[in-house]
């Protein structure tokens, strides 16, 4: 079984989003998140880091583009059998 380490959340609709979340952090996976979702779950207590930090980069276009980035989309698009694409995330 794969572990989870890491989940990006950035939803529009945050129905369940509190309770999920709370599951993700007991179980031990770093959150990152944007903007209004961020707030949501800082607000509930929720450990989260801001997309931006984890990045490098802020949000741009009033918050239209935030997770364009080759940190987020590498981890997206990688092939996980792929020993240069692992070299390349440990980077």
């Amino acid at each position: 079984m794969i572990q989870i380490k890491r989940a990006l959340i950035s939803v529009s609709d945050k129905s369940g989003l509190v309770e999920f979340a709370k599951f993700l952090n007991q179980n031990g996976v770093e959150i990152i998140s944007t903007g209004g979702t961020l707030k949501l779950l800082k607000d509930n207590g929720i450990a989260a880091i801001a997309i931006d930090d984890y990045t490098g980069f802020p949000e741009i276009l009033d918050g239209r583009v935030k997770t364009l980035h080759p940190k987020v989309h590498g981890g997206l698009l990688g092939v996980i059998s792929n020993p240069a694409h692992k070299q390349k995330w440990k980077n």
